[in-house]
């Protein structure tokens, strides 16, 4: 119990000290209000010349909160390969290896209380935006229920990913484009720019199924869109995403660790 209550105080001093820097709040809100203004008057367009009511199985009123959900969510990530990679090539890895607290769930912790704050500021602006283009979103209790169940899995996710990208700075010179073509893939296959239901019907259960839908489709289809069966499914790829990549973060990370005590620390 005393462990759990360490990695939480790390949680939110991490939420805490991300509000003390107003300038890079301002900053980060205005980049999310211009590229949510911008994707929204294009889909806006796109509804406008097709004349239709719903494409992707979308009302133009949920693409456009669907947008400020993914938006919102996108850009509330610290980059957590780049902080990672940092720690492996400063060596400051070996500091937490000789500490009671494990490195990863420290991590995962800072992550979780940065991401959090982030995110709800991120999606207050990005609610503001959408009511003002296109009016209020139609919810009832299981869209806001099954979006928070969704949401700290889909961070979750998110974060393992980072992480593992971060641990290959143990074998590689340089990690920066293999994130780069995870965000690339988080944006496209994981319905950052467009909801997955845009795809072919012969290529969107794939799609749902990668791990990218897990961390942006899955809980933004939730928030506007709320079905059961669909939370259970969504739920169902979360936890096999998260275990997945779990799995290979205790892999890597133990083969990491070793490589460190081998080589002298």
């Amino acid at each position: 119990m005393r462990v759990l209550r360490k990695y939480v105080l790390v949680a939110l001093l991490s939420a805490r000290s991300n509000v003390v820097y107003l300038s890079e709040v301002v900053g980060r809100l205005l980049f999310l209000g211009i590229i949510l203004y911008i994707f929204s008057r294009l889909w806006i367009a796109v509804y406008n010349q097709s004349a239709a009511e719903h494409v992707a199985e979308l009302s133009i009123v949920q693409m456009i909160w669907y947008l400020a959900a993914t938006e919102a969510m996108a850009l509330s990530g610290p980059r957590v390969s780049a902080s990672v990679d940092l720690d492996v090539r400063s060596g400051t890895v070996v500091n937490y290896l000789q500490r009671p607290l494990s490195y990863p769930l420290y991590c995962l912790s800072h992550n979780l209380g940065e991401r959090s704050i982030r995110f709800f500021i991120n999606l207050f602006v990005g609610a503001l935006i959408a009511l003002l283009l296109v009016g209020p979103l139609s919810v009832n209790w299981n869209s806001l229920v099954f979006f928070m169940l969704a949401l700290p899995l889909a961070f979750a996710v998110d974060f393992l990913a980072g992480f593992l990208i971060g641990l290959g700075a143990f074998w590689f010179e340089d990690t920066s484009g293999l994130n780069l073509i995870y965000s690339r893939l988080n944006m496209i296959f994981g319905g950052m720019l467009f909801p997955l239901s845009i795809f072919p019907e012969n290529v969107k259960p794939f799609l749902e199924w990668l791990p990218f839908s897990a961390v942006l489709y899955g809980p933004a289809k939730l928030l506007v869109a709320p079905s059961s069966g669909e939370f259970i499914a969504i739920l169902a790829r979360q936890l096999l995403a998260a275990l997945v990549f779990a799995i290979l973060v205790y892999w890597v990370y133990g083969r990491a660790s070793k490589r460190v005590f081998v080589n002298g620390g």
